[in-house]
């Protein structure tokens, strides 16, 4: 005996109202396991895998690749054989406590809590044209959509990406070159040669920079810094072959060691009751460029990790966030954000602080400047480090001191690591 189930989308916990549907993991007729994830959506913060509450099999899928989908809103149904009330109730009982055993790796690391068998999920791989005529290469739905809805043909498009995998970029360009010119509709007396309508990612991002502008009373600091004795320290020991952790992981350290001398730079400002909060721990947010936009995410516990441990969980932070693997408490739990704008290859930045954050730190890039050591003239390596803090939680004089515990370690740092 069966019964259809439909199944709605669910409340991420991100307070978004809908969702973008980025790849189906099961086809009509289907059958599904509870708890199996049945679909990949695409969120504010990352890409999510929602699993279905309901065993059977597949009869509807609600929504297309590229589309959007409500919340509270039907996403699969499926004709599922009857099951005890119990199993049922335990489900609604999860969704609604958000336990994380509902969306796995959201808020709970993979293979924790629930301790459910997962189907193990295989990388698609395009199937093997009929004849010889060379099939582009298009991974991400995403891309897909954004060419469909241009009306821009992925047959005439190369792609730059690692062997030929056509990239938003590609679309992009593909789009901007074929764009027909139409009739003025702005204000400027110009004519519009596109609109883009504004994803998920992009609302939410331009809702979080604009309440930090509008309730932060925020103050920019900066000071020339000089790298060459760190340069130099890593150059050593990469020399007598030893691990050499990346410069940001110094400078991670540093910053950690500065937030120890200064903990009201860790924390955020409580508005409703009038207080300042300050964090026992450091979960230190690094501001991460990727292909939907810039994330934060944090390496959590930062205060109690080396700089080798800190090298090492930098680097999977930023690859995981990359690819939309980030966990929702390591996208939102920073408590300080440190930014390498440098990578850009720009020398200077006012950022904008990451609310609800009180402070950010920003280095730009590291270049060969004439600089005066001892009263003698000298090529050194150089950089911009800018700090932007909240005025209501201290003034300049806090402020400078912060920077001047991290530079210090910056242009000293065989003393900096051995008091750290």
């Amino acid at each position: 005996m069966s019964e259809r189930q439909t199944f709605v989308l669910p409340d991420l916990g991100e307070g978004l109202t809908e969702a973008e549907v980025v790849r189906w993991l099961v086809a009509v007729g289907d059958e599904v396991v509870v708890d199996q994830p049945v679909v990949e959506v695409e969120t504010a913060k990352s890409i999510v895998e929602v699993p279905s509450p309901y065993a059977g099999r597949v009869s509807e899928l609600h929504g297309e690749e590229g589309g959007t989908v409500a919340v509270g809103s039907p996403l699969i149904s499926v004709e599922a054989a009857l099951v005890p009330a119990s199993a049922a109730e335990t489900y609604r009982q999860e969704e609604q406590a958000g336990s994380g055993n509902v969306l796995i790796g959201y808020g709970t690391p993979e293979g924790a809590g629930s301790g459910r068998r997962r189907r193990p999920r295989s990388t698609p791989v395009a199937a093997a044209p009929a004849s010889s005529t060379s099939v582009p290469r298009v991974s991400s739905p995403l891309v897909r959509r954004l060419a469909r809805e241009a009306g821009v043909s992925i047959l005439g498009i190369t792609g730059t990406g690692v062997d030929g995998l056509i990239t938003r970029h590609d679309v992009e360009a593909a789009i901007a070159a074929a764009a027909p010119r139409v009739e003025s509709t702005g204000r400027a007396g110009l004519e519009v040669a596109q609109r883009t309508p504004m994803s998920g990612f992009r609302k939410a991002v331009s809702a979080a920079l604009s309440r930090s502008r509008s309730e932060i009373p925020e103050a920019t600091v900066w000071v020339d810094v000089d790298f060459t004795e760190l340069f130099a320290i890593r150059a050593a020991a990469k020399a007598a072959g030893k691990p050499v952790p990346g410069l940001l992981a110094y400078l991670a350290r540093f910053t950690v060691a500065a937030l120890r001398a200064h903990p009201e730079l860790n924390g955020e400002v409580d508005t409703v009751n009038d207080e300042l909060i300050q964090y026992a721990g450091i979960n230190l947010g690094l501001a991460v460029q990727t292909d939907r936009g810039l994330l934060a995410p944090a390496v959590l516990d930062a205060h109690r990790l080396t700089t080798t441990e800190l090298d090492t969980e930098i680097r999977r932070i930023t690859v995981a966030a990359r690819e939309g693997r980030a966990t929702q408490e390591e996208l939102t739990g920073g408590t300080f954000t440190l930014n390498n704008y440098g990578a850009f290859n720009v020398d200077g930045s006012a950022a904008i602080i990451n609310h609800p954050q009180v402070a950010i730190l920003g280095f730009g890039r590291v270049i060969d400047r004439a600089w005066v050591v001892d009263g003698e003239l000298a090529v050194r390596k150089i950089a911009q480090m800018s700090f932007v803090f909240d005025h209501r939680v201290c003034d300049g004089g806090t402020a400078a001191a912060f920077m001047r515990v991290v530079a210090d370690a910056i242009e000293s740092p065989g003393s900096a690591i051995a008091n750290l």
